[in-house]
């Protein structure tokens, strides 16, 4: 959906409109899902605080069991990188994610992930995967996918072939992937952390060992500085981020970054 706002939508360049969109989430309770999520985006060009706060409102009245409300980011290779429009500075960023993360949470929906909200029992099982370090297939043109190689003790990033005719043709022949990039060690520990400190529960210490087959001594580094600076918790067995650590996440990641 991104936005309720038909002006936000079409800077956004979205195909649909507020009342499309309306339509489309009465259609899904109507067919019998009782389980649907919504993706709303905050920080879009020109949005003032009322304007992110009502796309909030109008979003939790479909009553979702689960949200994504993520900020605008620009990404290479697209007409807003290219060309950036006028988004929102910092300091009103920081004061629509604080609003609209106080009405979220009076809404009775819980932040489990940096920009995920559930109702209770409803966390995507899906996107946890991914946060958890955890494999998943390319399946389709233009599709990553991440394998471990138990017997061999690595893990292989890969992707498929990006246009759809390539895909088809290669696949027919077994050799739909384009690419593929086995990790090293520094970038295991680093794409493990940069994905697990996502999660507002932290991780359990022996799931980096499960995950990546190393040993936590990998981390001591990044897990001594986190701590120094009042970034991160460590009982010994599980590693979560502080609340300062929660709100300068980057930073955090940036500790198990190697040189």
């Amino acid at each position: 959906i991104q936005s309720f706002n038909e002006q936000h939508l079409q800077a956004l360049g979205r195909v649909h409109n507020r009342d499309e969109a309306l339509r489309a989430a009465d259609i899904a309770r109507r067919a019998g899902f009782d389980n649907f999520n919504l993706d709303l985006m905050f920080g879009l060009p020109q949005q003032s605080v009322a304007e992110a706060l009502d796309d909030l409102q109008q979003a939790i009245a479909l009553q979702p069991t689960h949200l994504s409300w993520y900020q605008l980011t620009l990404e290479p290779n697209t007409l807003f990188y290219q060309q950036p429009p006028p988004l929102p500075d910092d300091d009103l960023v920081a004061e629509i994610q604080e609003a609209g993360q106080q009405f979220i949470k009076s809404s009775w929906y819980t932040q489990y992930e940096v920009s995920a909200y559930a109702r209770p029992g409803f966390e995507c099982r899906h996107n946890r995967n991914y946060w958890e370090f955890g494999d998943y297939l390319a399946i389709g043109a233009g599709a990553h996918g991440k394998i471990t190689h138990p017997a061999h003790g690595t893990i292989t990033r890969y992707h498929n072939h990006r246009q759809p005719a390539d895909y088809m043709q290669h696949a027919m022949q077994g050799k739909s992937r384009s690419g593929e990039q086995t990790l090293t060690p520094a970038d295991l520990s680093f794409e493990f952390m940069l994905n697990a400190l996502r999660l507002r529960e932290g991780f359990p210490l022996s799931l980096f060992n499960e995950r990546t087959g190393l040993a936590s001594d990998h981390l001591k580094a990044g897990l001594e500085q986190g701590l120094q600076r009042g970034l991160l918790d460590n009982n010994g067995e599980h590693i979560r981020p502080t609340a300062t650590g929660w709100q300068f996440l980057n930073a955090v990641m940036q500790l198990f970054l190697e040189d």
